[in-house]
């Protein structure tokens, strides 16, 4: 069976990167790339939505996608708890509505770095994030911080741990504070993605470091998240849903 794929923001880097994936893929078709200026009825009839486009447009497209019965992969940053929960409302009351998988990072090592984190949060008092990317990303900090963010306030919780020590309110330099673990970015010219979560005990320090070195890094996620996306149902956050690594409340 082939999948029609519809890919929201073709024009973009990722967009461009998951055209010439599905193109040269034996069981997917490119139903429809779309730009800026694309009607949102063009992505009617597609088996599954890719959204890579901007915070700004990404709302309107998975609302149109779920209305219309059409499987969506949402790869836009900027989706905070508050409004995934907005859309998991608009699935269950909608008749016909079909699976959003929120994606942060299609890579399979940072989605692996994620989990390491999660791990590891309960054992240590002391965490903070840093992650950089290239100047031209908009949103900071990024999905991928905010999510390895709220997956360690979330293990520490279910372990019956206090929240991390997080800084005093004067310190401004101290980061944004996402589950209570302050995040530092960094956008800067010469850098693709890199996220480093540092855990700090008594006597020892631990840190666990990703870094994306090439757009080719996306390829296996992009693809897996387009074929599992039209067999599942509900709300889900994150790749690691899919490669069952336990972690997580959706």
């Amino acid at each position: 069976m082939t999948i029609r794929v519809a890919v929201a923001g073709a024009t973009g880097k990722m967009g461009q990167l998951a055209t010439r994936l599905i193109e040269a893929a034996d069981d997917l078709e490119l139903h429809a790339g779309l730009d800026s200026r694309a009607p949102l009825s063009a992505l009617d009839g597609a088996d599954v939505v890719l959204d890579v486009t901007h915070p700004a447009a990404s709302a309107g497209i998975v609302e149109h996608a779920v209305r219309g019965g059409i499987p969506v992969v949402v790869g836009t940053s900027g989706w905070s708890a508050d409004r995934i929960v907005g859309i998991e409302r608009l699935v269950r009351d909608t008749e016909g509505a079909r699976a959003v998988l929120f994606v942060p990072n299609f890579s399979i090592g940072s989605v692996l770095g994620t989990a390491f984190a999660a791990l590891a949060a309960r054992f240590f008092d002391s965490i903070e994030v840093v992650e950089a990317h290239h100047a031209g990303k908009v949103d900071s900090p990024s999905g991928t911080a905010v999510r390895t963010a709220e997956l360690m306030g979330e293990a520490r919780a279910a372990a019956g741990e206090p929240p991390v020590a997080a800084p005093h309110v004067d310190q401004r330099a101290r980061g944004q504070l996402v589950a209570g673990i302050p995040v530092h970015s960094l956008r800067m010219t010469g850098l693709l993605a890199e996220q480093r979560v540092l855990l700090g005990g008594d006597g020892e320090t631990l840190q666990i470091t990703h870094s994306t070195l090439s757009s080719s890094s996306y390829e296996a996620g992009i693809l897996l998240a387009l074929r599992r996306a039209p067999g599942a149902e509900g709300v889900s956050v994150g790749l690691d849903a899919l490669l069952e690594l336990g972690i997580g409340a959706r």
